[in-house]
């Protein structure tokens, strides 16, 4: 299990993420846009880097929902592979059955 701390700053993280998604995506369309003026997409750039610096998804980092693993992290399950296994088990995971051969 992972700490409750790093599970918390994540969750942070993603709210931040969320909160300033359209604000960015707007300065970085005017940074880009080059039949601007110089001067208006540098100001641009410099509203960019007052923005906090965890409102940048590459910041974010996936964890597994049931212990906050970051390591092994299946994407399309939410899960990490010790989860996934355990799960897999158990039969909670419909479709999903230990291969024999």
């Amino acid at each position: 299990m992972a700490k409750k701390s790093m599970v918390a700053r994540e969750v942070k993280r993603q709210k931040l993420v969320a909160k300033y998604a359209d604000k960015r995506a707007a300065l970085k369309a005017i940074i880009e846009n080059q039949d601007l003026p110089m001067e208006e997409r540098f100001k641009a750039t410099l509203q960019l880097a007052e923005l906090p610096r965890n409102s940048s998804a590459t910041r974010l980092h996936n964890r597994c929902q049931l212990t906050g693993r970051p390591h092994a992290y299946y994407r399309k399950l939410k899960l990490s592979r010790i989860m996934l296994r355990d799960l897999a088990s158990f039969g909670q995971i419909p479709g999903m059955v230990k291969s024999s051969w």
